[in-house]
């Protein structure tokens, strides 16, 4: 022997020596059933368990299996077969052995209580031989095919389903959705939901699922949230902010200060920026569209909603023929499917005309937020702002009222 196949084999022998036993058991218990044939009905509901999911699911398959079968021959025969029985017999025992092993090892893992009672109970019946009768008292087995069975609580949350049917509130209404909000009673918080007109066109139905796939794909402070899209009611779920930006500076407007102005106005842009650099286009920025998210203390987060009409400069179904849009719509723009960054910016400029202002009237004064204004709407479209990111430089760079005159924005 060779000193280098000697040396290799004290290695291997060191790290025979050194592995922990339980890792080891571990590892033989996960193996033995990585050939297992499991059903991908079963296979699914433990995707969370990348170490033991197919064990955990083929038990839960098997164990259904005879589940079944048992309840399926106490209406009729009252009598469960020889081999059947055995095969019974025998998976408890591996059910039993599999979770012995794991706690031994310092693994909770629970099952279900109506199967764990089930397998206490057919112990008291089951024979080897000659077949099994099933007594007089057995009740049927309740059979669960959706829900795991067997839970680790040491990695894992079971979430609470409450049967409450949750009220929704009508809060708003557009051309194409309605908006309701409601209270989630497992996480007692409330939520918004957008809801398509019935009356909607296969386009215009198709524009609003894209709607919320756009908003799912965004992750930033200032833009809507948005969770999950329910397909039989064309419907998705959203977080809920409680107000527009019309009405929260409409009802503040004679006490908001300079300062908080100036940080909605950055919120929104930063927002506006953001879907830029992610290769959109809003198309109908608003005071309908910014939203407007309190907290206690007078403090506010701006988030951007309604990308119904956003074009996807990689998407060519945004390109084509579509019908002019929006509340602010730039007067130079002769076609939708040519609207650049300078059309949205001066939308942008009308938003930030309110913000500083409180009014529906572009500002025309010499101070520095009318001259941003004015860039932004400038009638030659080679003269307003080329980025949002240089609006931004101009209106970080305007000088606030002194900090103890501000209100919390």
């Amino acid at each position: 022997m060779g000193v280098k196949e000697e040396g290799e084999q004290q290695a291997i022998a060191r790290r025979i020596k050194m592995a922990d036993p339980t890792e080891l058991m571990l590892a033989d218990l996960s193996n033995s059933y990585a050939d297992a044939k499991v059903s991908n009905a079963f296979l699914r509901l433990y995707v969370s368990d990348s170490r033991f999911g197919r064990a955990f699911a083929s038990l839960h398959e098997r164990l259904n299996e005879h589940f079944e079968s048992i309840n399926d021959r106490a209406e009729t025969t009252r009598h469960y077969w020889a081999e059947h029985s055995r095969g019974m017999l025998a998976l408890v025992k591996e059910v039993t052995n599999f979770l012995s092993s794991l706690k031994q090892a310092g693994m909770q893992v629970n099952l279900a209580e109506s199967y764990a009672g089930a397998i206490i109970s057919s112990q008291s019946w089951l024979v080897r031989s000659g077949g099994s009768t099933i007594p007089d008292d057995f009740e049927q087995i309740t059979i669960i095919k959706y829900e795991a069975v067997f839970s680790r609580p040491d990695i894992e949350i079971k979430l609470k389903k409450s049967n409450q049917r949750a009220q929704l509130q009508l809060i708003g209404e557009g051309s194409y959705a309605k908006v309701f909000s409601f209270v989630d009673a497992d996480y007692g918080i409330k939520f918004a939901v957008k809801r398509a007109k019935d009356d909607l066109s296969e386009r215009d139905l198709y524009r609003f699922r894209q709607e919320f796939e756009i908003l799912k794909r965004l992750r930033f402070p200032y833009i809507v949230e948005v969770f999950q899209y329910n397909a039989a009611r064309n419907e998705y779920q959203m977080e809920f902010c409680e107000s527009t930006l019309r009405k929260y500076i409409k009802k503040r407007n004679s006490t908001l200060s300079f300062s908080s102005r100036k940080r909605i106005a950055l919120q929104f842009l930063y927002g506006v920026n953001y879907i830029h650099t992610e290769g959109l286009l809003h198309r109908d920025v608003s005071l309908q569209n910014v939203l407007v998210k309190t907290f206690n203390g007078g403090a506010v987060l701006v988030k951007l909603s309604d990308f119904g009409l956003a074009k996807d400069k990689n998407s060519e179904y945004t390109r084509t023929k579509t019908e002019m849009r929006g509340t602010y719509r730039d007067p130079l723009l002769e076609s939708f499917k040519d609207y650049g960054v300078r059309n949205e910016i001066y939308s942008i400029g009308w938003v930030l005309s309110y913000i500083f202002s409180g009014r529906e009237a572009l500002l025309s004064k010499d101070d520095a937020p009318s001259q941003i204004v004015r860039k932004c709407t400038a009638h030659d479209v080679a003269h307003r702002y080329g980025s949002v990111r240089e609006l931004i430089g101009d209106v970080e760079g305007m000088e606030a009222t002194p900090p103890t005159m501000d209100a919390p924005a």
